[in-house]
Parts: C-alpha cells; sequence; structure tokens
C-alpha cells in the first residue's frame, strides 16, 4: 500500500498543470462550502440571540385571547397576572408586558402603534426599560431607531398619543421620547412605542393585567396557570429556525454545482490517463501488479486531489474565512423590512464539525468518481495495454 502512495503521489506531480488545474477547482469547492455554510451558521446563532434577548427570553406565557397576527384580539388579550407568578416576578425572573393598540401623530401625520408597557426595572430584555423618566403630565416613552428614522422623531421631542380604553373611550395625551435604542429585531421597533407598565394600566383601566409575561432565559420549572399558554422558546424561535432551513437547503444546489464541475474535471482526467497510459497499466501488470492493485493506484491518484485540495484551501482559505468571521459581512441591514432579525453585519460561525464535515464529504466523493473510470484497467489484457491498445 505504501508503495502505491509513493507511485500515485510521483504520477500526480507528473501531470504538472493537469493536476494543479483540478486541485485548485476542488479547493474553491472547499472554501465556498465552508463559506456559505459558516454565514448561515452565524446568521442563525446572532438571530438567535438576539430574539432571545429583546423579545422571548426563555419563554413566553400568552393570556389565552392574545393574537399575534390579529390586532383586533387586543381589546380582550389581557387579564390579571396570576397571583403563582408573585414571588417569580419578584426575583426579577419574569417580566410583564401589557399591549394595546394606539395612534400617534408626528408631524402631523398619523401612525398607528402597538403601545407596549413594560416595567421599568426589568432586566429579562434588553429593552431599556430604565430610560423611563419624566413627570406626570407626560408619558415617557422609548422607540427603536427604524421606528424614530421613519416617523423624523428624536430623544426630547413630544408627541400627541391617542388610545382607547377597555371601555371603548378614546383619550388622547402627550408623550416624551426619553430614549431611542438600537435593536436588531425589527418586531419590537417597527411600529411600536415602550412605556412604562403601570402607566399604561392606568391609561387604558387595567390595573394589574398583563397580556405577555416573559420568562428569565434559565432552565426553570413551568407552572401552569389557567387563563394563560405557555409558549416554550424553541416555539417562538421556530419561524427563523425554519428559515435557516429552507437556506440551507437552497445552499445544497450550490455545493452540488461546485462539487460537479471539481467532479466532472477530476472524471475526465482519470479516463484520459487510462487511455493514456497503457503502456504503462500493461507494464505494471507485466512486472506482478494484480489488477486490483493497478485499480487501487488511480483511485488513490484522483483521492490525493483532495489532499492536496485541502493543503491549498488551507493556504489561502484560513487567512480568508479568519478575516470574514473577524469583521463580518456587511448586509446594511438588508430583510428588517421583512421583519426578519438581521443585524447589519453577519459574523461567519465556523466550527469544527462544518469544517471536519466538508472535507470527509469531498473525500468521498473524489474517491468515487476516481474508482468510476479506473474499474476498466480490470477488463485490460496486458499483452494488448503494452501494445497501447484497449480491448
Amino acid at each position: 500500500m505504501k508503495l502505491l502512495f509513493k507511485l500515485a503521489a510521483k504520477n500526480l506531480i507528473g501531470a504538472g498543470m493537469r493536476t494543479w488545474l483540478n486541485v485548485i477547482v476542488l479547493s474553491i469547492s472547499f472554501i465556498v462550502i465552508i463559506w456559505h455554510k459558516g454565514i448561515l451558521d452565524g446568521w442563525n446563532i446572532q438571530a438567535r440571540n438576539d430574539m432571545i434577548n429583546w423579545e422571548t427570553g426563555g419563554g413566553q406565557y400568552r393570556q389565552k385571547n392574545y393574537d399575534p397576527y390579529d390586532p383586533f384580539s387586543l381589546t380582550e388579550a389581557h387579564s390579571n397576572i396570576p397571583a403563582s407568578f408573585d414571588s417569580i416576578v419578584s426575583k426579577g425572573e419574569m417580566a410583564a408586558i401589557l399591549i394595546s393598540q394606539g395612534t400617534i401623530y408626528p408631524a402631523g401625520r398619523i401612525q398607528s402603534i402597538l403601545i407596549k408597557g413594560i416595567n421599568s426595572d426589568q432586566k429579562i430584555l434588553k429593552i431599556p426599560s430604565s430610560q423611563f423618566t419624566g413627570n406626570n403630565e407626560e408619558i415617557p416613552a422609548l422607540i427603536g431607531r427604524q421606528m424614530a428614522n421613519d416617523n423624523g422623531l428624536k430623544t426630547g421631542d413630544l408627541v400627541t398619543l391617542r388610545w382607547r380604553d377597555v371601555h371603548g373611550t378614546f383619550d388622547a395625551t402627550d408623550m416624551k421620547i426619553t430614549g431611542i435604542f438600537e435593536t436588531n429585531v425589527p418586531t419590537v421597533d417597527l411600529g411600536q412605542v415602550w412605556v412604562p407598565l403601570d402607566r399604561l394600566q392606568k391609561m387604558i383601566g387595567a390595573p394589574g393585567e398583563a397580556t405577555i409575561i416573559v420568562k428569565k432565559n434559565i432552565e426553570t420549572e413551568v407552572p401552569s396557570t389557567e387563563g394563560w399558554k405557555f409558549k416554550t422558546k424553541e416555539d417562538l424561535l421556530k419561524s427563523i429556525t425554519d428559515l435557516i432551513k429552507i437556506k440551507s437547503v437552497g445552499g445544497i444546489v450550490l455545493y452540488i454545482i461546485l462539487l460537479s464541475l471539481a467532479m466532472l474535471a477530476i472524471f475526465d482526467t482519470q479516463v484520459l490517463s487510462i487511455f493514456r497510459r497503457q503502456k504503462e497499466i500493461g507494464t505494471y501488470i507485466a512486472l506482478g501488479m494484480t489488477r486490483g492493485q493497478v485499480v487501487g493506484l488511480f483511485t488513490i491518484e484522483g483521492a490525493l486531489n483532495s489532499v492536496l485540495a485541502g493543503l491549498l484551501a488551507a493556504l489561502y482559505g484560513i487567512p480568508f474565512l479568519a478575516f470574514q468571521s473577524k469583521t463580518g459581512i456587511s448586509i446594511a441591514g438588508a430583510g428588517k423590512e421583512y421583519g426578519l432579525a438581521l443585524a447589519d453585519k453577519i459574523f461567519p460561525a465556523y466550527s469544527f464539525g462544518l469544517v471536519a464535515t466538508t472535507i470527509i464529504l469531498i473525500m468521498i466523493t473524489t474517491t468515487i468518481v476516481s474508482y468510476l473510470p479506473s474499474r476498466r484497467i480490470a477488463k485490460m489484457k496486458p499483452t494488448e495495454a503494452l501494445r497501447g491498445k484497449l480491448q
């Protein structure tokens, strides 16, 4: 076996440019597959972490009438916070959120919004609720950067806010923008205004009530309570998880195209080698090598292309991928208008498993493709091979 590897390596080096063309194409396949999958994994990690930190926490209790896709359900989607949660809330392991519909009038325009009330001392979500400051006349409010840009608002601005209470009575007053926060999660930014929970409860006439209760992102027992439905973290992240899976499946098309190009080049090289090296094959057999050993020799030659490609890919791929993972890939907020949790930059994540799986996959595929044309050697007669004629 050692002799076969030496002969295979010598033959590859002797093939010159033909070998290096195969190796270069195959190394590009290595890098592109790892790079593309790394971007998807990085996006997945970033999006999940952002949604957990800003919106889902470790799971949510939702009032039984609440439907996030039906704004008309909000009139009935609130009830008293269960007494069984009092001790958990006091420990800072839960945060209550009350949601109501409202309207603001920035610069004389009308903008329908969701008013969300949250405790100013909560630490569950990254909403900077500690910035709720102001007097009793004005409602302190926080908004996201995109919401501020869309409506031309800035910190310190006063804007008229109108809402309807639980009895159907409309009321209005001024609210003051006490803070603008940066977030990659548009579902806590676009069309939303955050105010103190107790203030919103008083405004709509629902003291001690909430629509959502967010659980801290820790593994604790989930108590059941009547009138509330618990959504696990995985339930709430299902949309982003499904999207990543779809993108991963779409990436397989790219992988197949790249691998097909590389494998076609190797297959053609093997066929050409067998055709041009008939006398050499006959000599090997005449010197005592079995047909199986000669087939193995040509298979090893093809498989070594993937080894050389891996080394070449490491030479220029490691610096490239390391640079990408450090600086990130700018996407300029693309996709936020569709409600996707996308940062301005995605930092690819390259795991050992990803690199190892890619290497093994390409090596196995290359070996199989190298073996297929080599089987023809088994049908050759040594005498005709020495004369350079195939049977």
